[in-house]
């Protein structure tokens, strides 16, 4: 009996430790300094700045889950998809592939527009191994909007191969509801 109490905290514990891993912050930390309705970043150390008409947070519910995706692009062709499942409001979200349960992903993408009629489209993904490679931090929502912070170190996976470091991630961005 005494080996059966055990296991059963055990399982608990262990239950309680992944419901827990998938925001390992509740206040999201600051928003960073980003104009209203676009997203900055450094991508290994050239600066990136969304268009506002291109940029966009969108909160959907999927099967009694939900998903905070936030899309943002420029006039070069670049740009960024930022998704988290099991979207609980404020807070930081892991993003890694350690843990089978945090499923929240991230890239950044470089399309190639010289040649309008063949676009070439190079994508750096992450999680791209069983790491943790980064993270969002969402540290204000309203009915409308959005703000937050992130960083991640992607890889582009169909490629070349190469590694890409997004760093000083920030966006202010107008939420979608669908």
């Amino acid at each position: 009996m005494r080996t059966l109490k055990n296991l059963l905290v055990l399982a608990i514990s262990i239950s309680a430790f992944t419901f827990i891993s998938c925001q390992s912050d509740d206040n999201g930390g600051g928003g960073g300094a980003v104009e209203a309705g676009t997203l900055t970043a450094q991508i290994d150390g050239v600066t990136f700045q969304s268009l506002e008409i291109s940029s966009s947070a969108t909160l959907a519910n999927a099967g009694g889950t939900l998903n905070l995706v936030i899309i943002a692009s420029n006039s070069d062709g670049n740009a960024f998809s930022i998704v988290i499942f099991g979207y609980d409001g404020t807070g930081t979200y892991d993003i890694t592939g350690d843990n089978i349960a945090i499923l929240n992903t991230a890239s950044y993408s470089e399309t190639d527009i010289s040649d309008p009629m063949n676009p070439s489209t190079e994508i750096w993904q992450a999680p791209f191994d069983n790491t943790m490679v980064g993270s969002v931090s969402i540290s204000e929502e309203t009915d409308t909007n959005v703000k937050g912070t992130f960083s991640f170190t992607c890889k582009n996976v169909n490629g070349d191969g190469s590694v890409k470091t997004i760093s000083d991630g920030s966006f202010d961005l107008d939420k979608q509801t669908t």
